[in-house]
């Protein structure tokens, strides 16, 4: 049976918290060692590695959630639905085995893939962003040649991040995630002071992934579960991924759309606007993204417990947890979001940054905009729990037509960063930012009482 409390939440936080803290300390250094141009860079670096993501193409959150399913005493995996569980008190340690394996195989392919990818396509990408760059290009190239190594090991090795979520280790693996960014935050700094510019930055994410990879590995495959897995005869991958790849494909293909819509305008951006302009853009997002990761924790905590209630047949209980993230969320955005616009082009004017955050109001329209892809996401994982996903193809859709719109819009108008704002904002709220919320509160059949009751019990704590 998993068990998820407040420690695991508070971990969660602390997590969170130590990223927000190496981020305000590493931020001044950034900013004011390197120039602007440099810190172009940076963000481009930081949107590749997120694109380096969709090639594990939904199989990450889809072996988590068999996972869980698994240890809340599932017997067979399915393509649709789940297998109702009265007590989840037995762990069927072949079917876990032949998870893992699946898994291996997997993620094999996938960064082989991703390393070809990165070496060709990536390098050419880098390659024409530095026509006009002043800096040093032979510095870019090392880092980037490093950032190609660690995100192939990382994409690999992401199966332990399956393993560790899906039987709830959240506290765990949250440590881990603490001792991986203490290490980060440690080598980064010492590198930036000596001079080493992007090298320093991407050799401290190497660092910090690989002791976390290493740690996760320790966490999970214990003594008791090794001798288990070792007992056990293998339920074979094929059968696993049978089950498995349909839904995956389908998140993958979300995914797909939501990089689309989130991380587009940026990659679209950098061919038409400044990488000074760029670099404003991104570290405003970076910041928003610290507020939606803080407003997002409680439901992401919870969410192997969902997956469980799911087993379960206990809908009230995934009411109670979702009201609850809600009115976090939005809490979260209100005081962050405030404290943004009121202290954020001051916090950098003390720091003699080189780099400026975007106009208030654009800091405004990003925040609404990022409010209303966290709550997508968090209704997207209610949704997912059930073992279905309905949104693949609204949101592909949803994806393609931002890339479209916004090189129509870069060709037409001279906007500047208010195009890579308002487009992903109007193809949202064309369908998605509404529907799939909608869909949970009608699923949960949620009533503005339940909200009452939620907030009254909050108080009442």
């Amino acid at each position: 049976m998993i068990q998820i409390n407040r420690k695991d939440i508070l971990w969660n936080y602390a997590a969170t918290f130590l990223k927000i803290a190496a981020a305000a300390l590493l931020l001044p250094l950034i900013l004011r060692l390197m120039p602007s141009e440099m810190v172009g860079i940076w963000t481009v670096f930081m949107t590749i590695t997120a694109f380096t993501s969709l090639l594990d193409f939904g199989f990450n959150p889809s072996f988590t959630r068999n996972v869980t399913y698994i240890f809340s005493g599932v017997n067979n995996l399915k393509a649709q639905g789940v297998e109702i569980v009265i007590t989840g008190t037995h762990i069927d340690y072949g079917l876990l085995k032949g998870v893992i394996s699946a898994m291996r195989w997997i993620y094999l392919r996938m960064s082989i893939i991703l390393f070809l990818v990165l070496t060709t396509l990536g390098t050419w990408y880098i390659f024409s962003l530095l026509q006009n760059y002043k800096g040093n290009p032979k510095e870019v190239y090392i880092a980037w040649f490093i950032l190609c190594t660690i995100n192939t090991y990382n994409l690999y090795s992401l199966y332990y991040e399956s393993l560790l979520q899906g039987k709830g280790l959240i506290k765990r693996s949250k440590q881990i995630v603490i001792i991986g960014q203490s290490v980060y935050l440690g080598i980064a700094i010492i590198l930036i002071m000596l001079g080493f510019g992007l090298i320093a930055i991407v050799s401290a994410q190497a660092s910090s992934v690989i002791i976390v990879r290493w740690l996760s590995f320790r966490a999970f495959f214990t003594r008791e579960i090794n001798q288990k897995l070792l007992e056990t005869e293998s339920r074979h991958k094929v059968e696993v991924l049978k089950a498995i790849y349909p839904n995956a494909l389908k998140i993958g293909l979300t995914s797909l759309g939501g990089f689309m819509v989130q991380r587009s305008a940026l990659i679209i951006g950098s061919l038409y606007l400044s990488l000074e302009e760029i670099a404003s853009y991104g570290i405003t997002m970076q910041l928003i993204a610290v507020i939606g990761g803080l407003a997002g924790i409680y439901t992401a905590t919870y969410q192997p417990k969902i997956s469980q209630f799911r087993v379960e047949r206990n809908n009230l209980a995934i009411k109670e947890l979702y009201l609850k993230g809600q009115i976090i969320l939005i809490l979260t955005y209100i005081l962050g979001g405030v404290s943004l616009l009121v202290l954020g082009q001051w916090g950098l004017g003390i720091i003699n940054s080189k780099t400026q955050l975007m106009s208030n109001g654009l800091i405004l329209l990003a925040l609404i905009l990022s409010l209303e892809q966290s709550n997508l996401s968090i209704a997207g994982g209610i949704l997912l729990s059930k073992n279905e996903v309905p949104f693949f193809k609204a949101a592909i859709i949803s994806g393609l037509s931002i890339v479209i719109v916004l090189f129509i819009f870069f060709q037409l108008f001279h906007w500047g960063l208010l195009i890579m704002l308002i487009v992903p904002f109007i193809v949202d709220v064309s369908y998605q930012a509404w529907k799939w919320p909608m869909e949970v509160i009608k699923e949960l059949e949620i009533i503005n009482k339940d909200l009452y009751k939620i907030i009254t019990i909050i108080i009442r704590k």
